[in-house]
């Protein structure tokens, strides 16, 4: 099967939403997203549409989706925070940075290389916007993900950040210089 590796358009939000539901719905969504499923199928579309627009096109953020012939089997995004910035946990970034979220494979296409190849577009994007490292946080209790996230050359950075008393383990890919 010919997977396809590439940005979101903003015209696409409905699948974006579509997709982003069907991570939540996965049984281990509590240790890797923020929200709820929930709490993300009551968002009005407005929310969905402006997610969209702004993963697209820009230098804020990136979605890339993997694409099969019978619709996408997985997505990754990239949100660029910048000095003083508040990030997602309401931390003051200190430095410019690229986080790694929202990461999420069909559990039919997983083992076949599609996390691997849209780490890579993940990456490549990042790097393009002057960034050399690309950061991701995973739950200590998410040893899957931990590994796969290794197999893909992140390694742990030793540091931890509080996410409602749990200590998620920062990891880090370094990127080459383009």
């Amino acid at each position: 099967m010919t997977i396809t590796i590439r940005r979101i358009r903003a015209d696409e939000w409905r699948r974006v939403k579509e997709l982003r539901l069907a991570a939540l719905r996965d049984p281990l969504a509590h240790l890797a997203f923020l929200e709820t499923y929930e709490e993300a199928s009551a968002w009005p579309d407005s929310r969905w549409e402006e997610r969209a627009r702004a993963a697209a096109s820009g230098g804020a953020a990136a979605q890339f989706v993997a694409e099969a012939p019978d619709g996408w089997v997985g997505s990754v995004a990239v949100l660029i925070f910048r000095t003083g910035d508040k990030d997602y946990y309401g931390l003051t970034r200190t430095r410019d940075d690229a986080v790694l979220v929202g990461v999420y494979i069909d559990p039919a296409h997983r083992r076949e290389g599609i996390l691997e190849s849209l780490i890579a577009a993940a990456a490549e994007w990042t790097a393009a916007q002057g960034l050399a490292v690309l950061h991701l946080d995973v739950h200590p209790d998410h040893e899957r993900a931990a590994r796969a996230y290794e197999r893909c050359g992140f390694r742990d950075t030793g540091a931890r950040i509080d996410s409602d008393g749990v200590w998620d383990i920062r990891m880090a890919l370094d990127l080459p210089r383009v």
